[in-house]
């Protein structure tokens, strides 16, 4: 069992930055993809980054250039460094987990980033 928890979100003017973390704790030896997902009133989820246990790491073309997904292992958390935020990427954001090599079989709660205008 894997236990998410992201942190991080809150309320910035557009333009501005924020910092999503996601700790994961519990008993899987090995956690390989891990990534953040959000999702935004009335829309359906959609992926924004990935991060592989390897390093590789993959954007949505809404977040490339402006987003930059890492992770550290030491501390087993996942971060999201956004910046230059716009309105539209007002949302709540997930971090996932795939512990498994499958797919994504944990999810965390969710913390809600909204940006002003």
């Amino acid at each position: 069992q894997v236990q998410l928890v992201e942190s991080g979100g809150g309320l910035v003017k557009s333009g501005g930055s924020l910092r999503l973390s996601c700790v994961a704790s519990g008993t899987a030896s090995t956690i390989y993809e891990m990534g953040w997902y959000r999702q935004a009133p009335g829309m359906q989820r959609e992926l924004v980054a990935t991060v592989s246990n390897y390093g590789r790491t993959d954007y949505a073309a809404s977040a490339a250039g402006r987003f930059i997904i890492s992770r550290d292992d030491s501390k087993n958390t996942l971060y999201l460094q956004m910046n230059s935020l716009k309105p539209e990427d007002t949302a709540v954001y997930y971090c996932y987990a795939d512990s498994t090599g499958y797919g994504i079989d944990y999810w965390g709660k969710g913390t809600l980033v909204t940006v002003s205008s």
